[in-house]
């Protein structure tokens, strides 16, 4: 299966790399690709590096990892005809970062009537949108470790099979995996972000996941 991950931050580095180590074929672009060439040796990453387009071709499954306010420019640079068909996995958040957080809470741009993936999902409505890896941060999205215990994963998109291949990649990441359903769910799934944001903000806490626990 190819990995195209969309974004040379630190989540699509994470998720690259993770990807990578469970044995997939990863190619990770960004608008320049020479960006991600030293950190490509640096790394010891084993994927390709690309621009946005040559990623974007790529994939099978695609990663969209960039900032939530430049998803859609990430897209056309990728050029919207290679998204069609494909599962894409949404990372990105609405996050509004003209305004800075409020005791804590961080604004998003977008409101109550359409989350970001919505809004995604309307733009390239061939493409199979699936929400996840965007409540918890980078550095617990592959193979988490909170001693032993496994954190959940919320995912949703419109899609059945898309989201059960999704569920799959997010079990050998070491994810437990709770399946909102459909699109229309984003938003709530999207909400959860400035939750686990708050003690980051508030105390320089960012060492934690959600649980949801069934008795």
């Amino acid at each position: 299966m190819k990995i195209g991950v969309l974004g040379s931050g630190m989540v699509g580095k994470v998720l690259a790399q993770g990807f990578a180590n469970h044995s997939y074929d990863v190619m990770i672009g960004s608008r320049d690709k020479k960006k991600l060439e030293d950190w490509k040796y640096e790394s010891g990453f084993k994927g390709q590096v690309g621009d946005f387009l040559d990623t974007a071709k790529f994939g099978e499954i695609i990663i969209l990892s960039v900032k939530g306010v430049k998803a859609i420019e990430a897209i056309d640079l990728s050029g919207i005809e290679n998204f069609k068909g494909k599962i894409v996995i949404d990372t990105t958040n609405p996050i509004d970062d003209s305004t800075p957080p409020e005791n804590g809470v961080i604004k998003f741009f977008t409101n109550n009537e359409q989350s970001l993936m919505e809004k995604l999902q309307s733009y390239i409505p061939e493409a199979k949108f699936v929400k996840a890896f965007s409540s918890v941060g980078a550095a617990f999205m592959v193979n988490p470790d909170f001693g032993g215990i496994k954190p959940t994963m919320v995912i949703c998109g419109n899609d059945d099979n898309s989201r059960k291949e999704v569920s799959n990649i997010l079990l050998k990441f070491g994810w437990e995996v709770e399946d909102m359903g459909k699109a229309n769910a984003a938003g709530t799934i999207e909400n959860l972000c400035i939750l686990w944001c708050i003690p980051g903000f508030l105390r320089n806490d960012w060492s934690h996941a959600f649980k949801i626990l069934r008795k």
